[in-house]
């Protein structure tokens, strides 16, 4: 079953109320993360496509990303929880709940109006080039796994 389409204006816009539903005293689920980290932790994913501050991985561990861990990530299947993270992921500083929220909220709001074109065949920071469903995966998927973590 495909993943709804986070491309989509209605699917980012119920994905942003979800995210506007937490609070700085939301609790997780599950995991040691708190609620401004987790959202620190969301927007990694979008820093790779946006900014520059996040160094690529060398040739080998390249290797490993885009032939063992491309396809976790990529793939409909929903990520188990307390899973393991790579190292740009990991946030073990406090974050400002107010200023996170809005960072990845921007984020969302930005891929969406790029729009799916714009992502089919763009090369990712981790795994090579990426289809416009695989984006798509990687974006929803991760986004609803730490939602649901925080309950919304």
């Amino acid at each position: 079953m495909a993943l709804p389409n986070i491309f989509t204006k209605d699917v980012a816009e119920k994905m942003v109320s979800r995210i506007n539903m937490l609070t700085d005293k939301s609790q997780p689920k599950w995991g040691k993360m708190s609620v401004s980290q987790m959202l620190a932790h969301c927007c990694v994913s979008y820093e790779y496509v946006y900014e520059n501050k996040h160094p690529k991985a060398g040739f080998v561990m390249g290797l490993v990303l885009k032939y063992l861990v491309k396809n976790k990530v990529v793939n409909e299947e929903p990520y188990k929880p307390s899973q393991p993270t790579g190292p740009d992921f990991v946030i073990k500083d406090t974050r400002d709940f107010a200023k996170e929220q809005q960072r990845l909220i921007g984020y969302i709001r930005q891929t969406q109006q790029h729009g799916e074109a714009y992502f089919d065949g763009k090369a990712s920071h981790s795994f090579g080039v990426l289809n416009k469903t695989e984006w798509n995966n990687m974006f929803y998927k991760h986004l609803d796994h730490h939602l649901n973590q925080f309950g919304v």
